[in-house]
């Protein structure tokens, strides 16, 4: 699991989190006192299963494991630099039988991940959480934490010194897209002298188009002095196809299909309108048409640029469960029957889009069950484009 938060400079000496295990773990430190290796006071009975099960997911999850009544050694801010990786946790556990076991678990503690930006931060988050991506396996299954803390509209080299001081302190790694060639080469120099690891994510692909086409870049972030954005075509072209999206939404106005795009068609919960205004926000004008049994497709749909139509489809395991929450938000308990979240129509439902589908070979069929959005999107936006260059495809009516 991956803890994110946003930081301000002002307060980067980051407070201890409180766990919510059911047990006061000690934290052993090199300089702790000696009060803190004194037997605790003896807690009342609980499960040890769910002690275990507790005291992981509070590691997991990246908390620190320090209590207020703790004396945890905070370093000085000139005090050299320590980087605490793993932390030793002496536990009174105690099981059903009633006898005191004592468990001395070593374990791994979150590892922090600072990002810097002089901009938003949106290219070096979404950089490190791509990349975060390729650990789900460790970060999921194996408990090695990662808490990620982001750092925006870092302009001046005196905040970034701090940043890179506390970055040390946390032991942390610092991943950072500083437009300005001097702040890169400020927070290199920093971390190499930290003995922080650090990653530049901007600079070796800003040298190599400088190098590429011949021409030296700004050096200026995004919104410094100097730097217009006009508002193009594009921008208008984009707020366009977002106010056309919502009015689109749900099957409406199915007289307007014909100015659409793309449009998407699958039954309720399969994602149809996030995706839509995704999609809008490119640029797109989207609209999207639900597939409900009994209720007849507007023939509209069938009327338009068959290229422009594609169909969703999902697991029903996984349908129903999406529906049932639905259900839940909506206020239907669970005394009340609703054939909404029932597997059997559900079933029904899909098969009855399946058919519908199959009868329109031209429109691919995207299985949307485990993607993401932006996946999800990109496959459309690939169909989408092939089609309109004309590019070679596989055969249509296969699912992507």
């Amino acid at each position: 699991m991956i803890a994110s938060s946003t930081l301000s400079v002002p307060n980067l000496v980051l407070a201890p989190r409180t766990s919510y295990a059911n047990h006061q773990p000690i934290l052993k430190t090199p300089n702790a006192s000696a009060s803190s290796s004194e037997p605790q006071a003896r807690k009342p009975k609980g499960s040890s299963q769910l002690t275990r099960w507790s005291r992981a997911r509070a590691i997991r999850s990246g908390r620190k494991l320090d209590r207020a009544g703790q004396r945890t050694q905070l370093m000085e801010p000139n005090s050299p630099a320590q980087p605490r990786e793993r932390v030793s946790l002496d536990v009174k556990d105690d099981t059903s039988t009633g006898s005191d076991g004592g468990d001395d678990v070593e374990m791994t503690a979150g590892k922090s991940i600072y990002m810097v930006s002089d901009g938003t931060g949106w290219t070096v988050e979404h950089s490190v959480n791509a990349a975060l991506g390729q650990f789900e396996h460790c970060l999921v299954d194996r408990g090695c934490a990662v808490n990620t803390h982001l750092f925006s509209g870092i302009d001046d080299v005196e905040r970034l010194m701090e940043i890179v001081k506390q970055a040390a302190k946390e032991g942390a790694m610092l991943v950072y897209t500083l437009a300005d060639p001097s702040m890169a080469e400020s927070a290199r120099h920093a971390c190499k002298h930290w003995g922080i690891p650090t990653t530049d994510m901007l600079g070796p692909i800003t040298e190599a188009i400088a190098t590429h086409l011949g021409v030296s870049p700004s050096g200026l972030p995004r919104g410094a002095p100097g730097r217009s954005f006009p508002l193009t075509d594009d921008y208008f072209r984009r707020i366009e196809a977002i106010e056309f999206t919502i009015k689109q939404d749900d099957g409406a106005l199915p007289q307007n299909l014909h100015k659409a795009d793309i449009i998407l068609a699958g039954v309720s919960r399969t994602g149809k309108t996030p995706l839509s205004i995704y999609l809008a926000q490119k640029g797109y004008k989207v609209a999207n048409v639900p597939i409900v049994m009994g209720v007849p497709l507007p023939k509209t749909l069938f009327e338009v640029d068959p290229e422009k139509v594609f169909g969703l489809t999902i697991n029903p395991l996984v349908l129903q469960t999406i529906r049932r929450a639905r259900a839940k938000t909506l206020g239907f308990g669970e005394g009340m029957r609703s054939n909404y979240s029932e597997m059997d129509y559900v079933r029904q439902e899909l098969e009855f889009a399946r058919r519908i589908l199959a009868q329109n070979p031209v429109w691919p069929v995207i299985e949307v069950t485990g993607k993401a959005i932006e996946e999800t999107a990109a496959v459309v936006l690939r169909l989408y484009h092939d089609r309109k260059h004309k590019c070679s495809m596989p055969r249509i009516s296969k699912r992507y």
